[in-house]
């Protein structure tokens, strides 16, 4: 490099630098000096309940110079309730991963993705979820370690509020028209401008007689238009289908909903279909979304290709952690397509969600899973605070958030 026309090396350019940043590397904060030489001691699972059907299952990094990194591994058991046998399995899986960062640097992210990829892909959900976890936990420790939120150690937050969507379903009782109407309507009163629901939940399996079917296919209609009726026309309506249908009978429910003008129609068959997702895309009008849990770039990349839907979905918990989110982002937006992460889960995923849609250029909207504890907010410090349909990106370091030991406790599994 070439300065008043002399040549500069690359110590001399970096000691330039660093004096018109503001000071030498003495000057630099003992934490950011200190490190590389941290290191990952031991870890915990932390499973709380969080209502009947609903465990949030928290995971925490330890270190010998006493910082802590939270990660969530919730919802990688189905929709049944999560039990104790399934917080054990869930342990032993995130032991071992763990043995690939213990005694190392939180810093040493590549290392660790090296080793624990492979064993993800090849154990499912429930070993992409201990994986990413632990990814999360990291990231969270490397940020607090370099005392700065965790965007910055991926370029920066382009947004301070991130707009948030309410889902509903988990807290609407009774599940029929006139309950996803009151839920969606009380979910507007505090503040949230989009909501969805899963109201095809309890579909009648393939093979059942066709009165069942229909029964639930109408039901299932009325409920979104009474959500909208509820709601009105300025508030956004999503629909997860959960993948319950075939292609002549997504198109068929897609067209009677039409009326409701719904900013997605999500999953009605399984993302993996891809033909099948392709097909409807075709032959529908509204926006489709996909992908709650998918693992990595190879899982969304067909997604996204072509436009296959418009909006993906990647989940930290369940798609690789950070890193790859940013990765999954960056391939959908090279070919058009939103991020809107699927985030149906407690306040340490939620945080860590957060951090990543701050610096997604095509990032959409954020999932908020809406009713289901009223004590939430106050697990994790400073309390989880929605105003109007956003939340705030923390500016303290890390996730910017720590575990209330007191409120974990008190509804521990």
């Amino acid at each position: 490099m070439h300065h008043n026309g002399r040549l500069f090396g690359r110590r001399a350019f970096l000691s330039a630098a660093l004096g018109m940043a503001g000071g030498a590397v003495a000057a630099w904060p003992a934490a950011i000096r200190a490190a590389p030489r941290l290191r990952v001691t031991a870890f915990e699972l932390l499973p709380v309940r969080a209502t009947e059907r609903t465990v949030w299952l928290l995971v925490r990094l330890r270190t010998d110079a006493g910082l802590t990194g939270l990660g969530e591994a919730s919802d990688a058991f189905g929709f049944a309730n999560t039990t104790k046998e399934d917080a054990a399995r869930m342990e032993a899986e995130l032991r071992g991963f763990f043995r690939l960062v213990e005694g190392k640097s939180p810093l040493e992210m590549g290392a660790y993705r090296q080793a624990g990829e492979p064993l993800a892909v090849r154990g499912g959900l429930v070993s992409a979820t201990a994986y990413s976890a632990i990814e999360q936990a990291l990231w969270d420790l490397s940020a607090k370690a370099l005392d700065v939120p965790i965007s910055t150690l991926f370029g920066g937050a382009l947004r301070e509020t991130i707009p948030v969507y309410a889902n509903i379903n988990r807290a609407t009782k009774p599940r029929t028209p006139a309950g996803f109407a009151a839920a969606a309507k009380a979910a507007v009163k505090d503040g949230f401008k989009a909501v969805k629901a899963a109201p095809f939940d309890g579909f009648p399996p393939p093979g059942s007689p066709a009165a069942a079917i229909e029964m639930a296919v109408e039901t299932g209609i009325a409920s979104v238009a009474a959500m909208r009726e509820a709601v009105g026309p300025d508030v956004e309506v999503m629909v997860d289908c959960h993948s319950f249908f075939d292609v002549a009978l997504a198109e068929r429910v897609a067209r009677s909903l039409e009326p409701q003008k719904l900013a997605w129609y999500e999953e009605p068959v399984a993302p993996e279909r891809l033909e099948e997702t392709r097909e409807i895309r075709r032959r529908i009008q509204q926006p489709m979304a996909a992908g709650e849990v998918l693992f990595g770039v190879r899982g969304f990349a067909p997604l996204s290709r072509d436009r296959t839907v418009n909006v993906i979905m990647p989940d930290v918990k369940h798609c690789g952690g950070l890193l790859e989110l940013t990765r999954i982002a960056a391939v959908a937006e090279e070919n058009g397509v939103a991020v809107a992460p699927h985030n149906p889960s407690g306040p340490v995923s939620t945080a860590a969600t957060v951090q990543m849609c701050a610096l997604l250029r095509n990032f959409r909207l954020l999932e908020y899973q809406w009713g289901e504890a009223e004590w939430r907010h106050d697990l994790v410090m400073p309390p989880e605070r929605f105003d109007r349909g956003t939340i705030g990106v923390p500016k303290r370091p890390g996730l910017g958030i720590a575990l209330n030991e007191t409120v974990a406790r008190a509804h521990m599994l």
